[in-house]
């Protein structure tokens, strides 16, 4: 259920993202869409009345008639009004000489909103797609470019259709949000799937490493547990010899020298101090001297070497946890998991440095705890 809620959270996430971000990126693009349309239209309405204006002016330089002139351009432009652009030609008082609607011919332009168009006046896109879109339902035709015909006193006028403009921007604002509507659900389903996918493979890496992680707990458990039992023999033992009979004890002592030395002769300060075996805690080395602590937590030191001691030492007892280290099996408290696969011994009374098997050590160890 919690799972569920998550993903829930980011789809939502994703989605309110994706709508704020997109929906921004979406408004700026359909802008710039509608501007480059606006431009391109506005260069093809200035280049058609250039030509209309040549054409006609080289009809007054070849002496037709201006009647019969008026009659052939007024034949060729009827109903163009209705397109997104066309042209009209009037003469310098503004009067319509020709124009796509027959009945407006003769009026005067005085009243439209581009009355005050000059001759030199270029209408900007941006300023275009302004006035398109803060009157979307408007149907006013806007004159976009005067051009002189030669030869004569006409002008020909480009027009822009707000109306049918407006409505294919509408078409093409449509069509860009329908398709950034479907991309946006495919993007937002492909990274919830994605998320999904990518979260159940580290559950399931997860799982692995907990069972793992499980399976060393209740190793080290069994690994502390066979501490004890090791621990428990070894002292039984020692209570077994303690309560022989002395020639019986003395026959131990001397099966023991055999197998290892029963003291230690070491140094505190100036003073010799011999140390029983069965009272050293742990042996260590540090800045190249030799450090002996017994059970009390006393520190003395002396000349031998690791190597040298442990060789005098019944390895049921002592153990060379590594190349720092000889640990007595008594001085042991717990042992806990550290790094990779590696044993770290906590020992009584606690030690300075840490005491750590290596995984190449750590079987070896289990193995000498199982003795």
């Amino acid at each position: 259920m919690r799972k569920d809620r998550l993903y829930l959270y980011t789809f939502l996430a994703i989605t309110i993202l994706f709508v704020v971000i997109g929906g921004v990126a979406a408004k700026y693009f359909v802008q710039l869409s509608a501007e480059q349309m606006l431009d391109t239209k506005l260069i093809s309405s200035k280049r058609e009345a250039k030509e209309v204006a040549l054409l006609v002016g080289s009809l007054f330089e070849a002496e037709m008639s201006k009647e019969k002139i008026r009659e052939q351009v007024q034949q060729s432009i009827q109903n163009t009004h209705n397109s997104t652009s066309f042209v009209s030609i009037m003469d310098w008082s503004g009067n319509r000489v020709c124009y796509p609607d027959i009945t407006l011919v003769g009026t005067s332009i005085s009243k439209e909103t581009s009355e005050g168009f000059t001759m030199n006046s270029e209408i900007n896109p941006s300023d275009f797609y302004e006035l398109i879109t803060n009157n979307p339902t408007s149907n006013q035709k806007e004159i976009v470019s005067l051009t002189p015909v030669p030869n004569s006193d006409w002008i020909v006028a480009a027009y822009a259709n707000t109306g049918k403009i407006a409505s294919r921007l509408k078409n093409i604002r449509n069509r860009f949000y329908t398709i950034f509507s479907i991309m946006g659900f495919v993007i937002v389903l492909s990274s919830v799937i994605t998320v999904r996918l990518i979260g159940s493979l580290y559950e399931k890496q997860l799982e692995r490493k907990n069972e793992a992680l499980e399976t060393e707990v209740i190793g080290l458990a069994k690994l502390n547990s066979d501490l004890g039992e090791y621990q428990k023999r070894v002292s039984e033992n020692l209570s077994m010899q303690r309560q022989l009979p002395p020639q019986q004890q003395t026959k131990e002592k001397t099966s023991a020298k055999e197998t290892g030395k029963k003291r230690i002769l070491t140094y505190l300060r100036n003073e010799l101090l011999s140390v029983a075996i069965d009272e050293i805690a742990y042996i260590y080395t540090e800045n190249t001297i030799t450090y002996v602590v017994d059970f009390n937590g006393k520190k003395s030191t002396t000349n031998s070497s690791l190597d040298e001691l442990y060789s005098g030492l019944d390895s049921s007892f002592f153990y060379r946890a590594n190349r720092q280290f000889i640990i007595a099996i008594s001085a042991i408290e717990k042992i806990i998991r550290y790094g990779n696969n590696q044993l770290k011994i906590v020992v009584s009374p606690n030690s300075e440095v840490d005491i750590i098997i290596g995984k190449n050590k750590a079987a070896e160890f289990k193995q000498w705890l199982n003795l």
